[in-house]
């Protein structure tokens, strides 16, 4: 006889009134894991590790990161989609698993509001305009000469084909009259990589992934996409102080779960996480790397989500945008 059956059998020839646990009370009784659909070294990696130290301290359980990368993020979607719902798989993504790979590819394996119990919003990041050490633009203005007088000549790095960083580009081409060469990498850790190498010229990238290679002088940063100027780089312009219009665009990491996770399940799992991007000392941790903790709950997503799938579809049907 299973547990909860046995508990309830026993109270009732007793005649007494037994509490039988629910399965929040005992979630949970294993390791979770968190499926980052990139390789390590990219935003939505470095949302996942902080995150899930601070989550396995308040379940009480370790948390397992797992890297499965391609089709920018959507094999590792996929695969948590076809994970038991059961609180022990989450999916720790960006922007573009969630609401720009459904625009971007017609054969696509998931479908983000049907097939997730989404989470949490956990943080979010304007793009930096970064370019390689020895780039010669040192500034949005020089940039865009060197486009003009270069065109189909400058590679733009990016996390992979349809990812914010990607399609930032795309605009910044649209609202500056140039032309570049849009290189898609698996991930941001490996564009970031040959950024520094020399061996890609300019990106526009997460801020939390690059602001520290930016302040150690490994990459220059020519201007943020955000209505303000970032704390994380207060030296930085906006691409609007910069003399480039309407290109305000953050990108965001988030947390979902298998379509069909127990209430109470659910529940627990959204607390905790909210609990975990919001403890002081991870707040300061992406605060200080360029991420603002947004830790919203699951119904916000869910009606956020909504307006970014319009929103991303609009924008790739207007550029054309195919996936590579």
């Amino acid at each position: 006889m299973k547990a909860k059956a046995l508990c309830a059998a026993i109270a009732l020839v007793l005649g007494v009134t037994a509490a039988v646990p629910t399965q929040a009370a005992s979630y949970p009784e294993q390791n979770i894991t968190i499926v980052v659909p990139f390789p390590p070294g990219g935003a939505s990696d470095v949302t996942a590790r902080l995150t899930g130290n601070s989550l396995s301290e308040r379940i009480g359980k370790p948390v397992i990161i797992e890297n499965r990368a391609g089709a920018n993020g959507g094999i590792g979607a996929a695969s948590v989609k076809l994970a038991k719902p059961d609180g022990y798989t989450l999916l720790i993504g960006s922007i573009g698993v969630y609401a720009i790979n459904p625009a971007l590819y017609k054969n696509l394996k998931y479908e983000p509001l049907k097939d997730f119990d989404l989470l949490s919003v956990i943080v979010r990041t304007p793009n930096v305009l970064v370019a390689s050490p020895d780039f010669p633009a040192n500034n949005v203005k020089e940039l865009i000469a060197y486009l003009k007088a270069n065109p189909n000549k400058v590679t733009f790095a990016s996390s992979g084909t349809g990812s914010s960083d990607h399609l930032t580009a795309a605009l910044f081409w649209q609202k500056t009259a140039t032309t570049g060469i849009h290189v898609p990498y698996k991930g941001g850790g490996p564009a970031i990589n040959d950024l520094m190498g020399g061996h890609a010229n300019v990106s526009f990238q997460n801020m939390g992934a690059v602001a520290q290679q930016i302040r150690a002088g490994k990459l220059k940063a020519l201007a943020v996409t955000s209505e303000k100027r970032s704390a994380a780089l207060p030296d930085v312009p906006t691409t609007a102080e910069a003399g480039v219009a309407d290109l305000i665009v953050y990108s965001w990491q988030a947390a979902a779960a298998p379509k069909g996770l127990p209430a109470d399940v659910r529940g627990r799992l959204e607390s905790a996480l909210i609990a975990a991007a919001s403890a002081p000392e991870i707040k300061k941790q992406f605060n200080d790397i360029g991420f603002d903790v947004v830790a919203g709950t699951g119904a916000e997503f869910a009606a956020f989500l909504a307006g970014e799938l319009q929103r991303w579809n609009a924008v790739v049907e207007t550029g054309k945008i195919v996936a590579d």
